[in-house]
């Protein structure tokens, strides 16, 4: 007894299989980390146990909103930590609401959307930011 853990909190989501998309992010080279592969043809693939946080912000959380941020979070996690160029966040940006329109969003939600991740700037995605390791007890 007495050993800590070592845990990062915030996250409510979690895939219970393998879920996979085409994007438009070509990186110059395969991405993989223990959790996302993204392909230089743009192939996104989130692990079985990838955990995200939904919608951020005001955003409220909706079926169509889940696979959207999903994606979104993936790109996003993958320029947090330097893997991923951060030129391509507009493009993320935009992912995200091509994603939510296809799984039937009204296009001002999704305008407001694209609007709102991209008035937060690069302050979700920007390397280095990655959330913190805490420990307990």
């Amino acid at each position: 007894m007495g050993n800590k853990i070592k845990y990062r909190e915030g996250y409510k989501y979690q895939l219970a299989e393998d879920y996979s998309v085409q994007v438009n992010i070509f990186p110059s080279h395969i991405i993989e980390t223990d959790y996302i592969i993204l392909t230089n043809t743009g192939l996104l693939i989130g692990k079985r146990g990838y955990a995200w946080d939904g919608a951020s912000g005001p955003a409220i959380d909706t079926k169509n909103f889940m696979r959207g941020s999903l994606v979104h979070d993936e790109l996003a996690q993958l320029m947090r930590q330097g893997l991923l160029e951060i030129k391509w966040l507009d493009m993320a940006n935009r992912e995200l609401c091509r994603i939510c329109r296809e799984d039937g969003m009204s296009w001002i939600r999704a305008q407001w959307v694209y609007w709102g991740v991209t008035l937060a700037g690069d302050s979700f995605a920007r390397a280095g930011t990655d959330r913190p390791i805490l420990e307990a007890p």
